[in-house]
């Protein structure tokens, strides 16, 4: 199913992530004198988008799904993985994580925005009304406007790598 308009900026937001989490996989095992150039791009990530992200979710996403008997238990996961997901970029943004957390992180991450895109997002889209949805949007539009917008760009050593 198309994404539905009103679901975008999240959906994009989701894109941006999982790029990072790709170019994560893909430079791992990161070499210990790397970590700091990806600990601090999670960081940056952190503040830019996902602090602002997380919250709109919370506070409006996760609220109209919650209607719904269905998508309740899916809901109190998503939004255990977003305290874990917390503590896992602060750890990250501290500089005390591993190459192998980061991993862990980068992967925990993709599978939690996969689950938001796959089961909650399809589902709302099914189970909202197109005014629902038009709602839904102009919240998250509001919520979204002082958000940094920004396509950051990988350092040299953040980079994406070819396949191994």
């Amino acid at each position: 199913m198309l994404r539905d308009k009103n679901l975008i900026p999240l959906s994009h937001q989701h894109q941006h992530a999982l790029a990072l989490c790709v170019r994560i996989e893909r430079a791992s095992p990161i070499p210990q004198n790397d970590l700091g150039a990806w600990q601090a791009e999670l960081a940056q990530l952190a503040q830019s988008e996902i602090a602002v992200h997380f919250a709109a979710e919370e506070q409006i996403v996760f609220p109209a799904a919650e209607r719904f008997e269905e998508l309740k238990g899916l809901v109190k996961q998503l939004v255990s993985e977003h305290e874990d997901l917390r503590t896992r970029l602060a750890n990250a943004k501290e500089g005390g994580v591993s190459s192998d957390e980061i991993l862990v992180l980068a992967r925990t991450l993709s599978t939690h925005i996969r689950k938001e895109e796959r089961q909650l997002f399809e589902r709302m889209q099914q189970l909202l009304s197109i005014e629902e949805l038009g709602i839904l949007g102009s919240t998250l539009k509001s919520a979204l406007q002082n958000d940094e917008e920004s396509c950051l760009l990988p350092s040299a050593t953040t980079r994406l790598r070819p396949l191994k």
